[in-house]
């Protein structure tokens, strides 16, 4: 089974790289954020790999990071995510902006992926919004001030009027969850609905 592979880039196609590693070339299926960061044709590359072993073939798929490959996994359990759904998802969202978007419930912006419509975005955003915390993440990470309940809504009262304002003047609600969560983090859970609001508008404005 193959994990890693670290070779030279020969060459991208719309949705795979091949790499030349030893003299071998390897067809490497990946998401359109990934194929972007490999480079020029000739310069080293190396990628997490999933192995897919069916009857007929032999897939590779790429990730830049463990978080990527992670949610590949993850997105994979969801019936109806296939490797390739899988795949133009995270193409359309990095892992954080996926994290808060499953995090907020917002089916809305998992709809931009090719081959997702609303009731595999809303099976997506539900069976995930349990599993998703197992995934180490950085700025996009939930923090306690903006959980999300049974419902499928933020809890903690300021918090959830605030995302909804943001909502209300045009925001996505990931990115107004996003920018929320951020401000509940530097001002704390007892933090008012104003002054949570101008924070978030301030981190979404930068």
């Amino acid at each position: 089974m193959i994990g890693k592979l670290t070779g030279t880039l020969d060459s991208i196609s719309s949705d795979a790289a091949l790499i030349d590693v030893n003299g071998v070339g390897y067809v490497v299926h990946a998401a359109s954020r990934t194929l972007s960061k490999l480079g020029p044709n000739g310069a080293p590359v190396s990628l997490l790999i999933e192995t897919h072993v069916r009857e007929d073939a032999i897939n590779l798929y790429g990730f830049w990071d463990a978080t990527e490959r992670d949610w590949f996994r993850l997105l994979t359990t969801v019936q109806g995510v296939g490797a390739k759904v899988a795949l133009a998802i995270l193409s359309v969202l990095a892992p954080d902006d996926l994290s808060l978007a499953i995090a907020a419930q917002d089916k809305a912006i998992i709809t931009r992926a090719p081959g997702v419509g609303p009731k595999l975005a809303q099976r997506i955003v539900s069976e995930l919004k349990d599993k998703a915390g197992d995934i180490a993440l950085g700025a996009g990470a939930v923090t306690p001030a903006v959980a999300v309940n049974g419902s499928g809504k933020a809890s903690g009262g300021p918090a959830e009027d605030a995302i909804s304002a943001l909502v209300n003047l045009g925001y996505r609600r990931a990115e107004a969850y996003g920018a929320v969560a951020k401000a509940a983090r530097d001002l704390g859970e007892k933090a008012s609905l104003d002054a949570l609001i101008r924070a978030g508008l301030k981190e979404l404005s930068q």
